[in-house]
C-alpha cells in the first residue's frame, strides 16, 4: 500500500470514530453533558476562537520561553554528564533521583516564591522539560564509540573540533529526540501551572470550562491543544530527516 493509500486509511479511520460518536450521543447511548456530540463541539470552535485563540497565543509564549531555557540547559548538561565519566557517576545518581520526583508536588513552591504569572508557568515549563532532556542527551553521548574519539585526537584534532566533527553528528538523534520529547513536557508544566495557579493562558481557560460545566467548549479546546502539539512534533520529526541527511 503506497503513501496516500495509507492516509487514505487513517483519513477513514478518523471519520469512522467520528460518525460513531456523533450517533452514540444522538441515541443516548452517552451523556452529552459530558461527552458532547461533534457536531456540538464544530459549533463550539466557532464561538470560542475569539476567546481561546489569544489564550492560546499566551500559552505558546510560555511554553516557547521555557522550553529554549529547558533546551539550553539539558543539552548543555547532558554532553557535561555524558561526555565526561567522573562527572557522570557523580552527578547521574541526583539527576535520575530528581527526575523521578513528581513535578507536580513542586508547583505550589514555586508558585509560593514567584506568584501567579508569567514567571511561574515558565518556570513549569523548564522544569518539566529540563530532565527529559538531559537524561537522553547523556545517553546518546555514553553511546559515542570513543574509538571514534581517540582516532580523531590521535590525528590532531582540537577539543573544538572533535566535538563538531565527532560527537554532534553522533549524538544529534539523541539530541532530536529529547528536544521532541521536551517540547510536550514543557507544554505540559505550563497548562498545569495555568490551571493550578494561573490567571491566564489555555489552561486557566479550560479549568474555567470544567468548572462551568461547559463540555463541548472544553472538548475542543482540548482538540486545539492537541493539534497543536501534533504539529509541533511532526515539525520536529521533519527536522530530524532533514538533519539525518547531514549526518
Amino acid at each position: 500500500m503506497g503513501r496516500l493509500g495509507i492516509v487514505g486509511c487513517q483519513l477513514l479511520s478518523v471519520a469512522g470514530l467520528l460518525i460513531a460518536w456523533e450517533g452514540a450521543v444522538r441515541l443516548a447511548l452517552v451523556d452529552p453533558l459530558f461527552i458532547p456530540a461533534p457536531s456540538a463541539v464544530a459549533a463550539a470552535l466557532g464561538t470560542m476562537a475569539s476567546d481561546g485563540l489569544p489564550r492560546l497565543a499566551d500559552t505558546l509564549l510560555k511554553t516557547v520561553i521555557g522550553y529554549c531555557v529547558a533546551a539550553v540547559l539539558g543539552v548543555s548538561a547532558g554532553l557535561i554528564i555524558g561526555s565526561r565519566r567522573l562527572v557522570h557517576r557523580v552527578a547521574m545518581p541526583y539527576v535520575v533521583a530528581l527526575y523521578s520526583v513528581p513535578k507536580i508536588l513542586v508547583l505550589p513552591w514555586i508558585a509560593l516564591v514567584f506568584g501567579l504569572g508569567l514567571a511561574t508557568a515558565v518556570l513549569s515549563a523548564a522544569l518539566f522539560a529540563l530532565f527529559p532532556i538531559a537524561l537522553l542527551v547523556a545517553a546518546g553521548a555514553r553511546d559515542v564509540d570513543p574509538t571514534l574519539i581517540a582516532v580523531a585526537a590521535s590525528m590532531g584534532a582540537t577539543r573544538a573540533q572533535v566535538a563538531r566533527k565527532v560527537l554532534l553528528p553522533a549524538i544529534l538523534p539523541s539530541v532530536l529526540g529529547s528536544l521532541r520529547i521536551g517540547i510536550i513536557f514543557a507544554l505540559l508544566g505550563v497548562l498545569l501551572a495555568e490551571m493550578f495557579a494561573g490567571t491566564r493562558g489555555m489552561g486557566f481557560y479550560m479549568q474555567r470550562l470544567a468548572m462551568a460545566f461547559k463540555a463541548p467548549e472544553l472538548v475542543g479546546a482540548t482538540a486545539i491543544v492537541s493539534v497543536l502539539s501534533v504539529a509541533v512534533v511532526l515539525s520536529l520529526e521533519h527536522l530530524n530527516r532533514r538533519l539525518a541527511r547531514w549526518r
